[in-house]
Order: structure tokens, then C-alpha cells, then sequence
């Protein structure tokens, strides 16, 4: 049902997305903690009135004053690609993805730049609390705003709360709280907001290192670290309690996926998670499941069953099961769901045929299955598959492969994000005993990793995404949408025109807000006033003149 497309277009749709995502995102974890920390130091300040705290909180709001308004010129400009490249699936969304992305921008976005005009510019217009206040409302309507693009996102990844409707070819929100509440936007929101206020602790606690290797603003970096490592830690401690609760959600929505972050091809009970591993041709071990795909690998016997069901001993579905059945398993092939989804376009062209004809009682009929849940549960759920249809069954045995995702793309993403949360609760747990005990200056090597940590930590939020987008594909939307249907039916070479002139912007962005964050940190806590030297006039030389006279 769908005309082929460029795959040059589709690439450079794909590629102009993700470059645009990721830059995004070295903005915005920076700002959704940062914002916290901020308002934790202000309130230190407003208990205290130490005014010590208070420069510590204008020090630390310049930094989260050029991040944030680089990522809402970034936020913007993905926003505006789903309707230039992704008009396909703008349009097949319906006001699913819509309503949130409406919320976002109503209601957080609109209290967020608010407050954040009070917080930067009301310190000597109005009171302490309300100043206090408008800090905590910045970084809360940060998250709040966070909280609706991902509920976005979370239903790309597991389509909940909608029907189908035929007439339109769009699919329509049913259960908008279905929506908001599915495990998948819980796991999702509440992982990336921690593992962002990790990151922010991460930078706070490399910039404060910093200047304690430069013996700078002793106290005040020292503070700054103690609230950051508490903040961090508490973070990193439910990031990975969070990060267990998504991995389960994951196995139960999208098999495919995670049985790629492991490399996991045979299914098995008791199945090992893969500590450590490198992979080789993976493409081979598809063909020939018999073929080992790890070069090697440290395993945990039983750890990766426990990870779906709690139970060290459950069966965990490998590649292998999930693209050919497994009848015991109650597992259905990717054959069987790519007839499915097959079915289910073709009652969708019958719909319109029958419409078009003014067979009503043929229309009337499937309209009715399209409202059935039992048939939409059976045939709709796969719609998506159905483009991999082919009357030549070897076009069709190769095309189940499709659907597997970038093996070693997931499988490594995966492992350096879960290798560096764990170095990252290691050194915030060293950082507050070393504080704790007076003597973190003496262990200046524990300074220099801090600060070579701000990158790591960077490589391990981009790799999440990573992980969830990589490892999605084919679909924009899962089982319902391959991302080549989604992109806009236009010519490739405005498509490539605009993505080279995005990564410059960007990168000059990013250049620009690298050289401004160092430029403050290099100014300091306090910037320090300038001496105004007197004017030197006629009228100054000659009074000096005859003072010196008298002197003499």
C-alpha cells in the first residue's frame, strides 16, 4: 500500500533526526538537573542567609542560563522536523503524539520561561521566598516538560490507549491516562530525569574538582560538591533501580530489542547476562544461528532471566525464537506476522475500495473488524509487518531479517551505559567519604577523575538514547510503523542540503556554549569588579602639580 521510496531519502531523514536529537541532548540533561541543584543551594541561602550561598547559586545559574537556551533552540527544530520529514507519520499518529507535545508547550514550557525570568532577573525585585519559589518552579517546570516529550516517545515505543480509525488512516486516542501511566512512560521518564541529575552532579562535582586542583573558592567548591554527590548518588542509586524496572518493561514490549542489547540469539532458561563481551558477524550468526556471535564474553549465570521475571531459572526469548516461533513458548514468527500484518493492509485497501465503490455493506463489515478487538488484537497489532509482504517467498525469507535490529550498535551502547553508571556511583560514594573525612585535596588524582568524568558522563546518557532508538528500529512506531513509511514523499536534496547546514549550526553551537561554560568557570564564583581608574583631565594634572609643590 505504500509507494517505494528513495532510501537515500530515508537515510538522510534518519540521519538529520538523530543529528539534531543528539545535540539536543547534550543540552538538556545539563539543564533538568542543574535546575535542582540550583534550587537546593538557593535554599540553603534563603535558610541561612549566608551570602556566600547566594553567589554560589548565581555562579551556577549563568551556566544553567546558556544550556537551557541553546536546548530550546535545538528542542524547537525537532519539533518542527516531524512535520517537514515526518509528515507520513505525523499524519498516522493522529493527536497521540500531538497531545503531549501540546501539553509540553501550554502548560511546562509556559510556567518554565515564566519563572525562569524571575529567577535570573527578580533578585532585588522581589522577595527571598518568592525568588526561592520561582527557582523551584523553573525546575520543576523543566521536568514537567521533559515528562510530556517523553510520554511521546514512550508510546512510539509501546502504542497503548488508541484505536484505528479507517476513514481517516490515523490512529486516535481512546485512554488518555493509558497513555500518560503505561509502564513504558513511567520507566522512561522517570530513568532519563535521574540519570540527567546524575549527569549535572557529575559536572558540578568535575568543575568544583577543578578549581580545588587550582586552590579556588575552596569553601564554596566544597559545598558544591557535597550537595552535588548527595544529589548524584541518591540519583544514580534509582537510575539503576529504574534502568532494572525499564530492562523488564523491554523484554515484555520490545523482545526484539532486548534480546539485541545483549546478544542474546537462543532462547534459554536460566539465560547469562553478558558482563563484559565483543562481539563478531553478527550479520553471519543471523543466517547460521549455530554461529557463535561473541568473540568472547564474561557471563552472569541466570542474571539475564532474573532481569525480565525475577527468577533466575525463566526462559528468555533469544533472535532466533523471535524471528522463526518457538509453538512451546507460545512465540508466533515473524512469517506469521508479516502474513498478519499483511491482512490487515489489505482490509484497510478493501475499506476503501468498498467506500469508494459504495459497497456499503462490505465497508460496514470491515469497519467492524478494524472496531474488533479480538481481530485487532490478532491481525492490527502486526500492521506494520505487512510491508514486508512478498508474493517471491526468498524476497520474503529476507526480509524477516529486517526487523532485526543494529546488533552491535545496541549491544555495546548498552554495556558502556551500564559499565559507567556503575563508576559513577562508585565516585560519588568515594568523593563524600573523602569530604566527609577532610582529606579530599590530598588525593588529587580523585580530583583529575572527577573531572574527566563530565564526558563519560555525557557517552553514557547519549548511549541510552541510543539504546532506545537504534535499538527500535525498523520501527517508528512499534509493530505498526517502519521508520522508511514515516519520512516526507520529497526531494533528497533539500533533505541533505538542510542536514549539512544543521551540523554546522549545531556544532557552533556547541563550540559557542563549550568556550562560554569554560569562560565562566575560568572567571570564577565571583566575578571580580573592575577598577574604574579616574579620568585623567587638565584640571587633575594641575591640581596634582601643585600638591607636589607644596609637598616639596
Amino acid at each position: 500500500m505504500f509507494d517505494s521510496l528513495n532510501l537515500s531519502l530515508v537515510d538522510w531523514s534518519r540521519v538529520q533526526f538523530a543529528l539534531t536529537a543528539m545535540y539536543h541532548w547534550l543540552f538538556v540533561p545539563l539543564t533538568l538537573g542543574l535546575s535542582f541543584i540550583i534550587a537546593f543551594i538557593e535554599t540553603k541561602y534563603y535558610r541561612t542567609g549566608d551570602e556566600e550561598w547566594k553567589k554560589l547559586t548565581k555562579f551556577w545559574m549563568r551556566i544553567f542560563g546558556v544550556n537551557f537556551a541553546i536546548g530550546v533552540a535545538t528542542g524547537l527544530i525537532l519539533e518542527f522536523e516531524f512535520g517537514t520529514n515526518w509528515s507520513n507519520y505525523s499524519w498516522f499518529v493522529g493527536d497521540i503524539f500531538g497531545a503531549p507535545l501540546a501539553i509540553e508547550g501550554i502548560m511546562a514550557f509556559f510556567m518554565e520561561t515564566i519563572f525562569i525570568a524571575v529567577m535570573f532577573f527578580g533578585w532585588e525585585k522581589v522577595s527571598k521566598r518568592f525568588h526561592l519559589l520561582s527557582t523551584w518552579l523553573t525546575a520543576i517546570g523543566s521536568s514537567l516538560s521533559a515528562l510530556w516529550i517523553l510520554v511521546a516517545n514512550a508510546w512510539m515505543q509501546n502504542p497503548v490507549g488508541m484505536r484505528f480509525n479507517p476513514d481517516t488512516v490515523r490512529n486516535e486516542m481512546i485512554d488518555f491516562w493509558a497513555v500518560l501511566f503505561s509502564p513504558t512512560a513511567i520507566s522512561k521518564f522517570t530513568h532519563t530525569l535521574l540519570s540527567s541529575f546524575v549527569l549535572a552532579s557529575i559536572f558540578v562535582v568535575g568543575v568544583s574538582a577543578w578549581y580545588l586542583l587550582k586552590n579556588r573558592h575552596i569553601i564554596e567548591s566544597k559545598r558544591s560538591m557535597k550537595i552535588a554527590s548527595v544529589f548524584g548518588l541518591i540519583a544514580i542509586v534509582l537510575t539503576i533501580y529504574t534502568g532494572d524496572t525499564s530492562a523488564r518493561d523491554v523484554a515484555s514490549t520490545q523482545p526484539m530489542k532486548f534480546a539485541a542489547m545483549e546478544a542474546h540469539f537462543v532462547g534459554r532458561n536460566g539465560a547469562p547476562l553478558k558482563a563484559f563481551g565483543i562481539t563478531r558477524d553478527v550479520e553471519g550468526a543471523l543466517r547460521n544461528m549455530d554461529k557463535d556471535p561473541m568473540l568472547m564474553s564474561i557471563e552472569l549465570p541466570g542474571v539475564l532471566s532474573f532481569l525480565t521475571d525475577y527468577h533466575f531459572d525463566s526462559f528468555v526469548p533469544g533472535i532466533k525464537d523471535l524471528l522463526y516461533g518457538n509453538e512451546n513458548k507460545n512465540i508466533i514468527s515473524v512469517f506469521d506476522k508479516i502474513e498478519r500484518g499483511y491482512i490487515a493492509q489489505q482490509s484497510l485497501l478493501d475499506y476503501k475500495k468498498a467506500i469508494k465503490e459504495g459497497d456499503f455493506t462490505q465497508s460496514d463489515f470491515l469497519r467492524t473488524q478494524f472496531e474488533d478487538r479480538n481481530w485487532t488484537n490478532k491481525y492490527f497489532k502486526y500492521f506494520g509487518y505487512g510491508s514486508y509482504f512478498s508474493e517471491d517467498k526468498a524476497v520474503q525469507s529476507e526480509n524477516v531479517f529486517k526487523v532485526v535490529p543494529p546488533i552491535s550498535i545496541s549491544f555495546y551502547t548498552f554495556h558502556i551505559m551500564v559499565f559507567l553508571g556503575l563508576w559513577f556511583m562508585v565516585l560519588f560514594i568515594v568523593i563524600l567519604f573523602l569530604l566527609k573525612k577532610d582529606i579530599l585535596q590530598k588525593y588529587r588524582w580523585i580530583l583529575w577523575a572527577a573531572l574527566f568524568t563530565i564526558p563519560l558522563s555525557y557517552i553514557a546518557s547519549e548511549s541510552g538514547w541510543v539504546i532506545s532508538e537504534v535499538g527500535r528500529q525498523p520501527w517508528i512506531i512499534q509493530d505498526l510503523m517502519t521508520t522508511s513509511q514515516a519520512v516526507t514523499h520529497i526531494e533528497t536534496y533539500p533533505v541533505m542540503l538542510t542536514c549539512m547546514l544543521f551540523a554546522l549550526i549545531f556544532t557552533a553551537l556547541l563550540v559557542a556554549d563549550i568556550k562560554i561554560i569554560i569562560n565562566q568557570i575560568k572567571i570564577g564564583i565571583e566575578p571580580k569588579a573592575k577598577k574604574i581608574e579616574p579620568k585623567t583631565t587638565k584640571s587633575s594634572i594641575e591640581s596634582k602639580s601643585k600638591i607636589n609643590k607644596k609637598e616639596d
